[in-house]
């Protein structure tokens, strides 16, 4: 499978209280809703101008602080399937994994690659394929692409139990039922 998409571009420690601004952690509980806010106190202009499968290019430590789950689930939905970043914070790594989101470290490509750039993330060759060059990342284990190419932990889970057919509760964060 191929990823084409343009690059946005952030620098080091963006943490996921500037992916999914704080103000909305217990106010927005409908994920639907998610991707309008998604990096709008880093870069008021993502959510409104990020295409299905653009590509987030990150410093290091992307997505350190909480370990609020919604900071991956609003970058889903606005969109973006991979994140190539120098590194990752710990939880937000699992929680993109958890939401479907391929969580790519490959400092080369990162430091290659400016805003607007095309490019386009070879998942099957683990390769990441931009204007200056071609940079290989290592693979992520079977476990862990199984689950990304199933969307998500609970779709993977559905999957294997023969669940995936029947109805999906409303999924909500942070109403405290």
């Amino acid at each position: 499978m191929i990823v084409n998409g343009h690059a946005w571009t952030y620098g080091d420690d963006v943490n996921t209280d500037v992916i999914f601004p704080g103000k909305y952690t217990y106010t927005l509980t409908n994920v639907n809703e998610f991707a309008r806010h998604a990096l709008e106190d880093l870069d008021p202009d993502f959510a409104r101008m990020v295409q299905p499968d653009d590509v987030i290019v990150a410093g290091k430590n992307f997505g350190c602080g909480s370990s609020r789950e919604q900071a991956a689930v609003c970058i889903k939905m606005a969109g973006v399937r991979v994140i190539v970043a120098c590194s990752f914070g710990r939880i937000f790594f699992r929680n993109c994994v958890n939401n479907g989101v391929l969580p790519i470290v490959c400092p080369p490509a990162v430091a290659a690659i400016a805003k607007g750039d095309p490019v386009s993330i070879d998942l099957e060759s683990n390769l990441i394929i931009t204007a200056n060059g071609e940079y290989s990342f290592p693979p992520l284990s079977p476990s862990v692409m199984a689950i990304i190419d199933a969307g998500g932990l609970i779709p993977m889970l559905r999957r294997k139990l023969g669940t995936e057919n029947l109805p999906m509760p409303e999924v909500k964060f942070g109403s405290g039922d």
